[in-house]
Parts: C-alpha cells; structure tokens; sequence
C-alpha cells in the first residue's frame, strides 16, 4: 500500500485544515488507518485513528472535540479535518494503514504497517 498525505500547510492559532490521505496499491476499505505527529525534537505521537469500516475512531487527550477523522472508502481516502489548531499543534503529520482490518483502534505506531511520508503543520500564534 502506498499512502500519500497531503493538506499541510501555515495557518494562524484558532484556524482550520483538512489533511488527506489518498491510499493505493491494495483493497483499502479492508485497512484500519491513522494520523501520528511528530514535532521537532519530540516523539511521534498517535493523534486519531478509525477502524476499517469507519465505524468506530480514536483520539488523543488534545485532539478530542477539535480534530475529526474520517474516511471515504470509494475514494480510498482518509481524512483528519483539524478545528481550533493552536501552535502546540504544530508537527509534521503522517498517515499510517494496518494490514489487517480490526474494530480495535491502536495508538501505537508499531501496530501500523504502511506510512505515508508526512505533510507539514505549522500553526503561528
């Protein structure tokens, strides 16, 4: 599976961006997929995921009421739109695909497969 983020970009604190995912090369509605971060100096860190079906999601403690993840199967796609982004948000995001299809969400990077190469948020205060 090959996985291409896209939709980064600079907005001011408070701003909104929808970050795409577009997914090729197998059967992507059988893929739990997710959005980790990664800002400069820190770890990457698990920021939504949502199942195969698109029945069930996962968030971080800060994404929670802010961040939506979704996706569209047809277009083999998944989307994160990111509401009230402030700059701790700041990172570059990358999507990530599972081999296997699951109704559990995992937060952890190991249990993903496939990663997309990231695209860059930068959020100015």
């Amino acid at each position: 599976v090959q996985l291409q983020a896209s939709g980064g970009g600079l907005v001011q604190a408070g701003g909104s961006l929808r970050l795409s995912c577009a997914a090729s090369g197998r059967t992507f509605s059988n893929l739990n997929a997710g959005w980790f971060r990664q800002a400069p100096g820190k770890e990457r860190e698990f920021v939504a995921g949502i199942n195969w079906s698109g029945s069930t999601t996962a968030y971080e403690d800060s994404a929670k009421g802010r961040f939506t993840i979704s996706r569209d199967n047809v277009k083999n796609t998944v989307y994160l739109q990111m509401n009230s982004l402030n700059p701790e948000d700041t990172a570059v995001y990358y999507c990530a695909a599972t081999k296997t299809p699951s109704n559990l969400i995992s937060k952890r990077d190991r249990s993903y497969d496939y990663w997309g190469q990231g695209t860059l948020v930068t959020v100015s205060s």
